[in-house]
């Protein structure tokens, strides 16, 4: 009797812990799912369009001769965290410039999921950058015990706005902030602009600095999700910049940054290091992530685009090769532009073909996020203290009050709009060179599959998924996004 009950009382417990286990997600099955396109092109009205409803029909063995998209949904690789842009000074500055109306549009564009394209994460920058109207600080000067330390500068433009996009986020908006420079008393340049270093004996003062950042920032309701240690931390820039070397990087995040953070219970905020371009990541990676005592308190690298400055093509595969050696470190997109505004180029489609094509590239490297730079601009591309014009997706005129929308700003909701967060990457290829492709699996079950056209030709290509497939015609010098 008693063996009995002994394994009746056993069997009620395999049952009790096999209830509380995590149901396995369904595969992905092509079955009874029909494909809804949506197309942006060059020389069309297509703007995020509906193009097509499609059907799954049985593959076949493709020809050398036919163009196809290759996705393998069971081949999954990393977890998708936002796409978005940074509110700026000058983004803020603008936006409080329009009607109501217009930034009802405008907070819609970019933040509303069924107006809009959905935007889901927020850069912002500590202090001044060059996209403000002049540089400020939130001490007096030479104040190294940060008595004085305060946010009011902000509260004219930049949290309003901040406040406004989360709101209309639905309440949550990933945010992470970088410093451009640290004061000029601390620097060795003394100047917050033209580059210089930090010098060693205000090391925790500059880290107390994030802090009293993030403190404030949370007590306004904007809860910092992370801080980069340094806004292109290589450049010495005509602008508020300041250099550190990877050694100088590693050892500040090592001994001040990241201690100090814990020491103040903001340990859970992420510290992304290098937050500079493509060609050096993988020097920074391999000096701050092989010193133990460094890397634990780093979630990862966050990068930009404009290695080209210095000749030669974007490097995306050192993306790739940083996320290959540590696969443990996240990677985030922190920067991208048009730079050398000009407004004759407004609905230029290169500057659109870019971010289509730097966006694949790095989602299939590795990239978990991936952030523009301003999200607002005016008819000049500033405002901006040193002259460095640039485009934004969307810029307003401030003598009409309209707004001018770009290519980029469809190119970019490509992705933002369909890509959900937790989606995850899947496997995908294409078998000739016109084409670039990225696909994400949402939480929901709903795959979407981001074609580009990059040639002057009108392409029909198969999308193939196991043995099933549909056929899609691209225009030349598109972007298609498919839902199924």
């Amino acid at each position: 009797m008693k063996k009995n009950s002994l394994k009746i009382l056993c069997l009620l417990f395999a049952a009790a812990a096999f209830a509380q286990q995590p149901k396995t997600k369904k595969e992905f099955t092509t079955n009874g799912k029909k494909i809804t396109v949506y197309t942006t092109a060059e020389n069309s009205k297509l703007r995020l369009t509906t193009t097509d409803n499609l059907i799954f029909s049985a593959a076949k063995q493709p020809l050398e001769t036919e163009t196809s998209v290759f996705v393998e949904p069971s081949k999954k690789f990393q977890t998708f965290m936002g796409i978005g842009g940074a509110i700026t000074d000058a983004s803020a500055e603008i936006f409080a410039k329009l009607s109501k109306e217009k930034q009802a549009e405008f907070l819609d564009a970019y933040y509303d999921k069924q107006k809009g394209i959905g935007y889901s994460l927020l850069r912002t920058t500590i202090q001044s950058s060059d996209f403000s109207s002049g540089s400020y600080s939130y001490i007096e000067e030479g104040d190294k015990d940060l008595k004085t330390f305060s946010i009011d500068h902000d509260r004219q433009f930049r949290i309003p706005l901040i406040k406004q996009a989360i709101q209309k986020a639905g309440g949550k908006l990933m945010t992470y902030a970088a410093p451009w420079s640290p004061n000029a008393f601390m620097k060795s340049n003394k100047n917050v602009l033209k580059g210089g270093t930090l010098l060693p004996e205000y090391y925790q003062t500059w880290a107390n600095f994030y802090v009293k950042f993030i403190k404030a920032y949370e007590k306004e309701g904007i809860p910092i999700w992370g801080t980069s240690t340094q806004n292109e931390p290589m450049a010495v820039q005509t602008w508020e910049s300041c250099i550190y070397t990877a050694e100088a990087e590693r050892d500040f995040i090592k001994n001040y940054l990241g201690p100090t953070l814990k020491k103040e219970n903001l340990g859970d905020k992420k510290i992304i290091v290098w937050d500079h371009n493509r060609d050096l990541m993988n020097y920074r990676a391999n000096v701050i992530y092989s010193d133990p005592e460094a890397s634990k308190y780093v979630w990862g690298m966050g990068f930009h685009w404009y290695e080209t400055w210095s000749g030669g093509a974007p490097m995306f595969d050192n993306v790739g090769k940083v996320n290959e050696a540590y696969p443990d470190k996240k990677l985030m997109f922190t920067e991208g532009c048009i730079e050398k505004f000009d407004a004759t180029k407004y609905q230029f489609w290169g500057n659109a073909e870019r971010y289509g094509t730097n966006m694949i590239h790095d989602f299939n490297n590795g990239t978990v996020a991936w952030t523009d730079w301003n999200i607002l601009l005016d008819q000049f591309g500033g405002p901006n203290h040193v002259g460095n014009f640039c485009f934004a997706p969307i810029h307003a005129d401030t003598t009409t009050g309209e707004l001018i929308y770009t290519p980029s700003y469809y190119y970019i909701g490509h992705f933002s709009k369909f890509i959900r967060l937790n989606a995850t990457r899947v496997s995908t290829a294409v078998s000739k060179s016109a084409l670039l492709s990225t696909s994400f699996l949402n939480a929901d079950g709903t795959m979407a599959t981001i074609v580009m056209n990059q040639s002057a030709n009108d392409l029909t290509y198969n999308l193939i998924i196991g043995d099933k497939k549909a056929e899609v015609k691209i225009p030349p010098h598109a972007i298609q996004t498919l839902v199924y």
